[in-house]
């Protein structure tokens, strides 16, 4: 089989942290075995499966930030866009072809809108739910969630226990809470613009107007 590029996200819903997008570049034939949507895989199975496909692929990784996140002059399908598309410039060549897991309602669409970012002519295709169907696109998902691990981690180092990041998660909920008693303010690694932290600070405010 002839070298293929595939492409996935993680962290697009969490109201913690960046999200990462990773690009996969290589003979299909190649990955190891066991690939499959970086989900249903354990963490450690994970980092084994990363640092092989790292030793078999060309691999790209973009980090779109807080900062960027909460930018009110965008939103989160031109930012999975942007993710994508940056990773994919990473092992981008003329000619190659591949799939970028479809990150908008119009797969299409989105995959069109990865394309035009790019200044190599590559033969792009974009489904839903790539990351299942494609070996390659499995790969880049299992790349992006490690980044995207690693991340958590880094943030778990430095505040506490932050849980996975995301709004349905208790852990998540009470670190944000615990964060604006102590301190009157969100930490710095969350999305400010995401309604968990709107509700965090409004539920604050009404406990503070209670005490008088």
């Amino acid at each position: 089989m002839t070298r293929r590029f595939g492409v996935d996200e993680a962290g697009k819903g969490p109201v913690l942290g960046s999200m990462f997008a990773a690009a996969v570049a290589c003979d299909p034939d190649d990955l190891p075995d066991g690939i499959r949507d970086s989900k249903r895989l354990s963490p450690a199975r994970r980092e084994a499966l990363d640092a092989e496909i790292r030793a078999v692929a060309d691999v790209g990784v973009a980090e779109i930030g807080v900062e960027e996140i909460d930018d009110p002059g965008t939103d989160m399908n031109t930012l999975t866009v942007a993710a994508h598309a940056r990773a994919l410039a990473c092992v981008a060549v003329d000619g190659l072809a591949g799939v970028v897991d479809g990150g908008d309602v119009d797969a299409e669409r989105f995959g069109r809108r990865v394309a035009e970012r790019l200044d190599a002519d590559v033969d792009l295709a974009s489904e839903h739910g790539a990351d299942e169907q494609h070996e390659i696109v499995g790969a880049a998902s299992i790349v992006a969630k490690v980044a995207r691990d690693e991340h958590v981690g880094r943030l778990a180092a430095e505040y506490g226990d932050v849980g996975s990041g995301y709004p349905s998660d208790e852990r998540t909920r009470e670190f944000l809470r615990e964060h604006v008693r102590e301190h009157g303010t969100l930490p710095d690694c969350a999305r400010a613009s995401w309604q968990t932290c709107d509700d965090v600070l409004a539920a604050a405010a009404q406990s503070a107007l209670g005490d008088f």
